[in-house]
């Protein structure tokens, strides 16, 4: 067993696996209605488990001439096992979250990126051959014309092998200071750039395991990771003496570098906050994905 402080730290892994990623750049002339475009498209999208796709908000944009169009605006980004999946679930979202959300355009975020997807390409038939091309700061643009004004998105977004699955796992003596921790370290992930945090407010508190013990499912809870089943399951459960309470934050990034930076943003921040007994990861033994990140070397 590891330590940072007074928090035990355990000596194990995070399991992760390549996914292909998207980000689109959604400016406005508000900063609330980048926002909001950015929530809806996102929504629905806590794990490829369950949901049509994993995607999270990054975070805003720092100044407004950043953005082609020198309006203010938020990051957004998608992942899907597959790059013809990912197109088509950023051809739904951006299509039916933000050109319909007031005063949006919407601009790909991997202009550099090797692979392109025709998702704008796509959306322009919205336009029913009133549609124009155009050209918004050096970026090639769809002009369609909806009954605020024009809707803009740019022709081709980029793909590129992102990473998902990192996570840890924060046991806490109480449901609040459990809380705090994961508060507190999911504000300072989403600070790091290049990273999503899955799960509502990026925290989640029903973890899964890959597979089922009595269903044909594939996941299901990670009972071992319950409290409330500690002294059922004896040898089985992973929920040390005196933990009542156990958050998960997951975050999926564009590169490895930038998911470890936030997990360790994350493993600190939790591990300072009262009432937080250990900190661990989740992993399947090679069941999820081929790829490990050790909490030893984070700290």
């Amino acid at each position: 067993m590891l330590r940072y402080g007074d928090v035990e730290v355990e000596d194990t892994y995070a399991e992760l696996f390549p996914m292909w990623a998207g980000r689109a750049l959604i400016t406005a002339d508000k900063q609330r209605w980048a926002v909001i475009a950015a929530q809806e498209a996102t929504g629905f999208a806590t794990s490829i488990i369950g949901a049509p796709a994993e995607a999270g908000i990054e975070g805003a944009v720092a100044q407004p001439e950043e953005t082609p169009d020198g309006r203010v605006g938020v990051y957004v980004q998608f992942y899907h096992r597959s790059k013809a999946m990912l197109r088509a679930q950023m051809i739904a979202r951006i299509g039916q979250c933000v050109l319909t959300c007031p005063t949006t355009a919407v601009f790909d975020g991997l202009p550099d990126a090797r692979w392109r997807l025709n998702v704008g390409r796509s959306i322009r038939l919205f336009g029913d051959g009133f549609q124009r091309r155009g050209v918004v700061g050096g970026r090639k643009v769809w002009r369609i014309p909806v009954m605020e004004g024009v809707f803009v998105v740019e022709d081709r977004f980029g793909a590129t092998k992102g990473i998902a699955g990192g996570n840890l796992l924060i046991m806490a003596e109480s449901r609040r200071a459990g809380l705090e921790a994961a508060e507190r370290a999911a504000e300072a992930m989403q600070k790091v750039g290049r990273v999503i945090l899955p799960f509502p407010g990026g925290i989640c508190r029903a973890g899964s395991k890959v597979g089922s013990r009595r269903y044909k499912l594939p996941a299901s809870t990670n009972h071992p990771y319950c409290p409330v089943l500690a002294k059922i399951l004896k040898d089985e459960s992973h929920v040390p003496e005196g933990v009542r309470c156990v958050y998960e934050i997951v975050v999926d990034g564009l590169d490895i570098e930038s998911v470890k930076k936030a997990m360790a943003v994350g493993l600190r921040e939790a591990a300072e906050t009262s009432g937080v007994v250990r900190i661990s990861a989740s992993n399947f033994g090679g069941k999820l994905g081929p790829v490990k990140i050790h909490l030893k070397d984070l700290l």
